[in-house]
């Protein structure tokens, strides 16, 4: 019971403690850099959008406004048979660089992609989501990595522009810094294991059609690494999104999320041989396989910890602090604490979150559920 309880333990705090620290090690002691420079080849921006009317002209603006020869930029917008006018707003502009591509039914992400890459002119493929807003220069830095010829994908940084009052954006403003960190480490290892979507990019002969089910964010890199061309994370390529404010709609998006990677990973499992892929599978099961199954070791921890305390002051303790945790992260979802208190909390409330939805995607996955269309964030 003791060797479950704390191996439980050590497996819940192993991938966001102990894995960046391993990989930190791994970095310093052979580090990768990338050979970024001046490099404009032609570019076409990806952007699929579902009913995005609200925000799809200032996204296609913004792109249009980037430091980026006049040329060499090419838009489509893929409405994934948007019903709110999205589809008049992009058929507006009158710049021939913008185009516009209109899906008849509803099919998701993927398959918008896949349909759209054919139109494409460019040498670089950039992922824009419907609501992304590029920092000014972010296209010429996100392009300048694709001078190093060993860099097959590239993501920026993505950060969000609502206020800290909601728990869901406040936790998935500190969950993204995280994850950037987690990334700078990683590129320098060699390759990342995961990419912020809505500000991506691929060597257009590197792109292959993905399943429509799949998540492109997690496929489409993966491919690239299996094929031997590096995936990297650079802070200087910069965009913004509005977050989910409502709670509910952050965990149905985290739920969805973490479904199709699951699946993604199930698609990619070659690069889960530690054998052929020794650096690829340790960091896809330290990132993402073990924080997945996190909510499991949760539960095993939380019942031998109460066996234990039967008729031990220690284990008593123990148990008084993850009950107490859970409680914090409990508290942390009520919609209105003092700001001193939601500092406190948002951490916590948002992995009890992120775990709770990763427990109802493991469920699903189980079930052999499929989603592959999607809903703009509730901001």
């Amino acid at each position: 019971m003791g060797v479950a309880l704390w191996l439980s333990i050590t497996l819940i705090i192993y991938p966001y403690l102990i894995y960046p620290l391993v990989i930190w090690v791994i970095g310093s002691a052979r580090p990768r850099s990338v050979r970024r420079a001046a490099y404009l080849p032609p570019v076409t921006i990806l952007i699929p959008a579902y009913n995005e009317v609200a925000n799809i002209a200032a996204t296609i603006q913004n792109k249009l406004m980037q430091d980026y020869p006049h040329g060499k930029l090419q838009i489509i917008v893929i409405s994934d048979a948007s019903s709110d006018g999205t589809d008049a707003v992009v058929a507006s502009f009158e710049d021939p660089r913008v185009q516009l591509l209109r899906r008849t039914e509803r099919a998701g992400k993927a398959a918008g992609l896949n349909a759209a890459v054919p139109l494409a002119s460019g040498e670089i493929l950039v992922f824009s989501d419907g609501n992304s807003l590029f920092g000014p220069n972010a296209l010429r830095y996100l392009v300048a990595n694709f001078a190093d010829p060993e860099v097959g994908y590239v993501t920026g940084s993505l950060g969000f522009t609502a206020t800290k009052d909601h728990l869901s954006s406040a936790g998935i403003g500190a969950y993204m810094r995280y994850e950037n960190l987690i990334r700078r480490m990683e590129t320098t290892t060699g390759s990342i294991i995961g990419v912020n979507g809505g500000v991506d990019a691929i060597r257009t002969e590197l792109y292959v059609d993905t399943p429509a089910h799949m998540i492109t964010d997690f496929i489409l890199p993966l491919t690239v690494i299996a094929r031997k061309f590096r995936v990297i994370f650079d802070p200087l390529v910069t965009a913004y999104e509005v977050p989910n404010t409502a709670l509910g709609s952050e965990f149905k998006m985290r739920v969805r999320v973490a479904l199709r990677a699951m699946q993604g990973l199930v698609y990619m499992r070659e690069l889960l041989n530690p054998v052929r892929h020794p650096l690829e599978a340790f960091c896809l099961i330290s990132h993402k396989l073990l924080r997945y199954a996190g909510f499991a070791f949760m539960l095993v921890a939380l019942g031998c910890n109460a066996a234990l305390a039967y008729d031990s002051a220690f284990y008593q303790f123990l148990l008084g602090v993850q009950v107490g945790m859970y409680g914090l992260a409990l508290i942390g979802m009520l919609p209105t604490l003092p700001r001193a208190l939601k500092a406190a909390t948002v951490v916590p409330s948002y992995l009890l979150l992120s775990n709770a939805a990763f427990a109802l995607a493991s469920l699903r996955f189980l079930r052999g559920d499929v989603v592959a269309v999607w809903r703009p964030r509730a901001g």
